[in-house]
């Protein structure tokens, strides 16, 4: 689940992949095997592959089983993975973008459409819901109380490029511009900071309010389509409340 508060996405997610952990993992390998592919399997001069390795082992994923998708995207045998996005409307017209990497696109596209069509929403075209999302790069760090001043940290981190700092309940996420991401990951790395995550997020423009039948509808959409293997990431603009996320 990807909405537009930056807690919102830590608490949701984090539930989400402490339940799924098995599919979180197949995302991630899956992740790694593009980068590595496009950018050769060196974390030192691949941004991306480093990305992703960072992210896996923020998901506790073992250094085998990291390794093992390292050199196997750069193998002869190598996989061949597309990326691909498709977007639509929900139930109540929440707009819904979804980021894919797939081995089979005819495979995939039927899979998304049959997925929009049994849960009350339809597949748009190309477009039809991208412009209500901004790029954003959001980082979400576990913090330890104690260990530094809020105020301090902020103003480093505003002096790297964020766009926003917030604490909440033991996390920290900082947003930045889309083309800024770089930046503020080496400034994270340079104040000693792990994120549990780190990603180019789309951040909805405008939100939607609905009443919990009317969420608990739309979130049997968005949680199938996160359940298909294909689908690595998918965003909505739903304004969900603190009740309807703890419902979840």
């Amino acid at each position: 689940m990807s909405g537009h508060s930056k807690w919102a996405n830590i608490k949701h997610r984090k539930g989400a992949q402490d339940a799924k952990r098995g599919k979180i993992f197949t995302k991630i390998i899956k992740e790694i095997a593009v980068a590595a592919k496009i950018g050769g399997g060196d974390v030192d001069t691949n941004p991306r592959l480093r990305l992703a390795v960072q992210n896996a082992k923020g998901q506790n994923m073992p250094k085998d089983n990291i390794e093992r998708a390292i050199k196997k995207a750069i193998g002869a045998d190598a996989e061949d993975y597309l990326e691909t996005t498709y977007e639509g409307y929900g139930p109540n017209g929440v707009a819904v973008f979804v980021e894919c990497t797939t081995d089979n696109l005819n495979r995939t596209v039927s899979n998304v459409r049959s997925i929009f069509s049994k849960y009350g929403g339809s597949l748009g075209v190309n477009g039809s819901v991208e412009y209500m999302f901004d790029r954003k790069g959001i980082f979400s760090i576990k913090t330890e109380v104690g260990n530094f001043d809020e105020d301090d940290l902020t103003l480093e981190l505003i002096d790297g490029g964020a766009e926003e700092v917030e604490f909440v309940e033991g996390y920290m996420a900082v947003t930045c511009a889309m083309e800024d991401f770089g930046n503020m990951q080496k400034k994270i790395e340079s104040l000693n900071l792990n994120p549990e995550n780190a990603e180019l997020q789309r951040i909805p423009s405008t939100t939607v309010a609905l009443d919990n039948d009317a969420f608990a509808k739309a979130m049997k959409l968005i949680d199938a389509l996160e359940d298909d293997d294909d689908i690595q990431k998918v965003y909505h603009n739903i304004e969900a409340t603190d009740a309807q996320l703890e419902s979840l």
